[in-house]
């Protein structure tokens, strides 16, 4: 009787961690980066499509008129994959060949890339209409961090 109790606990605890097991991860993969803007930006969230659009420079003007200047870290750094994928929903080699093209066709160049979180914090200092990302782990005091509604 005892060994039935024990393994239907173990199937039950076994359930409970495999159903809260994405949104461990999902809340795990949110703090591995923060979309971080100039501090005289009014905004406080964004919508994840404004996100991707402004990334992807299929706009260029914040709400107020100001001119979105997006900002990337390197394709080496972690955080660069999870945004691209968790935000851009795509990875870092497809944002990479939407570029290519693009560019390829003259239309447009693709945000620039920093090399640490500190460049783009300083790049997101400098101009009111920047938004970027920063590892979880930067220091972003200077900066604005904005949520995302998905």
């Amino acid at each position: 009787m005892r060994s039935l109790f024990s393994v239907r606990f173990l199937v039950a605890l076994v359930l409970a961690v495999a159903a809260a097991a994405p949104v461990l991860s999902h809340a795990a993969g949110s703090s591995s980066y923060r979309v971080v803007v100039n501090p005289q930006n009014s905004a406080t969230s964004v919508d994840r499509k404004f996100v991707v659009d402004a990334f992807l420079k299929k706009i260029t003007r914040w709400p107020d008129g100001e001119i979105i200047r997006p900002v990337d870290l390197s394709s080496e750094l972690p955080a660069r994959g999870r945004f691209s994928d968790e935000i851009i929903k795509r990875s870092v080699s497809a944002v990479k060949s939407y570029w290519q093209q693009l560019v390829f066709s003259g239309r447009e160049v693709p945000p620039p890339e920093m090399d640490s979180d500190e460049d783009v914090i300083r790049y997101v200092l400098r101009f009111p209409g920047a938004i970027g990302y920063v590892s979880g782990a930067a220091n972003a005091e200077r900066v604005k961090v904005v949520t995302i509604q998905r």
